[in-house]
């Protein structure tokens, strides 16, 4: 059986530059129950700044999906290649900004354990 999880929220975030991804705050994550495996279903995010920025999801540290979103904008990635997420893997949202760049960024994110 699969049940929705569901990662959602208004972070705030200060950039450090684009090529330093941050984590926003307050700090947002999920880890896989450890007899489950999980599946990102879903991303929808908005940017209040009047600047590029990205998503990063991480997985265990290590880059897994990038999620530009375009200034004072938003997106809607339904994703179409699902990969399976390890048990106990953990998972972590940061932000790539532009260095002094603050704002908000509104997140809803789809998983599915299995």
């Amino acid at each position: 059986m699969e049940t929705p999880r569901f990662i959602q929220g208004v972070y705030s975030f200060e950039g450090q530059g684009l090529e330093q991804p941050v984590p926003l705050r307050p700090a947002v994550g999920y880890t896989v129950p450890r007899d489950k495996r999980a599946q990102l279903i879903y991303i929808r995010a908005g940017n209040s700044t009047s600047e590029l920025i990205y998503l990063l999801l991480k997985r265990d540290g290590h880059p897994m999906r990038y999620f530009p979103i375009g200034a004072k904008a938003a997106i809607h990635v339904p994703l179409v290649i699902v990969e399976d997420i390890h048990p106990e893997s953990v998972i972590e949202l940061c932000v790539g900004a532009p260095e002094g760049a603050r704002g908000l960024a509104t997140i809803d994110i789809g998983l599915a354990e299995i």
